[in-house]
């Protein structure tokens, strides 16, 4: 999943991905609050690292995502990277290098389980989708504004992931009206297995895990294995289409126009 975002890097020095297990259940918790868990780089690897960790684990059972302060699960990535980028080929490189990130956590052969407080935007979205329970608080919200911020564009794993999780309708709202939606929606269209109370959250994630560690493990990662094959299949190549947006003059002036606060003005070249 593409990981772009609203929420420039903030206290990059406090970021950082905890990880611990207690009682076959692991729970890990992206703890960058001063940028509302916005995601560093390293903190990605981190995440892909903690991932292999588990699937190496059989006494594992149930994972559970997080993020820290109650207020937001992640936010968004590290925009300040973009300025780097030269050409459409940059693009190309990106979308594989997020790839790395998160293949080892749709493919974890566990249950894994998102809990939501307030947003999950760009790289949250992508962080929530790719797990295979999301239980978030009332007020949450869930996005990709790229439209509005970045000029970038998802490629066609990511974009293919979001309609399957989300639907066509809910995904076009997202990247091409840039809108953050709500917790109630998606509730309403399954893609959030039930809302709560910030007070109620804890108890609703450790019942969840409680009941999914209890179930034949086996049967869970093949099964698991088997949908994420069928979603994946007869998938097109569109690095066309990631190097024509990426390459663009919009992109550079949305980062740009991002990283200095200001409103970006699109020319459509």
């Amino acid at each position: 999943m593409n990981t772009s975002s609203q929420t420039p890097s903030l206290g990059a020095k406090t970021a950082q991905v905890l990880f611990s297990v207690q009682n076959g259940i692991a729970h890990i918790t992206f703890d960058h609050v001063a940028a509302r868990n916005a995601m560093t780089a390293a903190m990605y690897e981190r995440l892909r690292d903690i991932c292999l960790e588990i699937q190496a684990t059989p006494s594992i059972r149930v994972a559970i995502l997080r993020g820290a302060g109650g207020k937001s699960f992640v936010s968004g990535s590290d925009i300040a990277q973009f300025t780097a980028f030269t050409s459409g080929e940059d693009g190309i490189r990106y979308e594989a290098e997020i790839d790395s990130y998160f293949s080892p956590l749709i493919n974890l052969g566990i249950p894994t389980v998102a809990v939501i407080d307030g947003l999950a935007v760009g790289g949250g979205l992508a962080i929530a989708t790719c797990c295979d329970f999301r239980i978030a608080t009332h007020d949450a919200r869930f996005g990709v504004p790229i439209a509005r911020t970045l000029g970038n564009c998802l490629s066609a794993g990511n974009v293919a992931w979001l309609i399957n999780h989300l639907g066509v309708g809910f995904v076009k709202r997202m990247l091409l009206l840039a809108e953050l939606i709500p917790a109630s929606e998606l509730l309403a269209n399954g893609f959030l297995l039930k809302t709560h109370s910030p007070e109620e959250m804890d108890a609703a994630a450790s019942a969840l895990a409680t009941k999914l560690s209890t179930l034949a493990p086996v049967t869970q990662k093949v099964s698991k294995a088997t949908i994420h094959r069928v979603l994946r299949s007869q998938l097109p190549n569109c690095d066309d289409l990631v190097k024509e947006c990426y390459g663009s003059s919009d992109f550079k002036a949305g980062v740009n126009a991002f990283l200095a606060g200001t409103s970006p003005t699109w020319i459509g070249k």
